[in-house]
């Protein structure tokens, strides 16, 4: 209930919408978790990669430490959003 308290407080919605909001972007990350791959028509894909292991340096001191395999997610806009910013830009 913080979380929608605090997102009502700061944006000026009410504590309904602001709910809704949350639950959605609840429902939204579940989604992406089980099905691997979320579609917002005319908006983007949302989906889920797996990143290799891999060997990683800190550029400052040149030490090299592994950074383990883990889950990502990438966003592909749609080609109809792309057209709109490509105005814009």
């Amino acid at each position: 209930m913080d979380l929608i308290n605090e997102l009502s407080s700061k944006s000026g919605l009410s504590t309904n919408l602001s709910k809704k909001i949350i639950n959605d972007l609840i429902d939204v990350s579940i989604s992406i978790i089980k099905f691997e791959k979320l579609i917002i028509k005319n908006l983007g894909s949302i989906k889920t990669i797996n990143k290799a292991e891999r060997i990683g340096r800190n550029p400052k001191t040149k030490e090299l430490f592994k950074i383990i395999a883990r889950k990502s997610i990438s966003f592909t806009p749609s080609k109809k959003l792309v057209k709109i910013l490509d105005k814009f830009l």
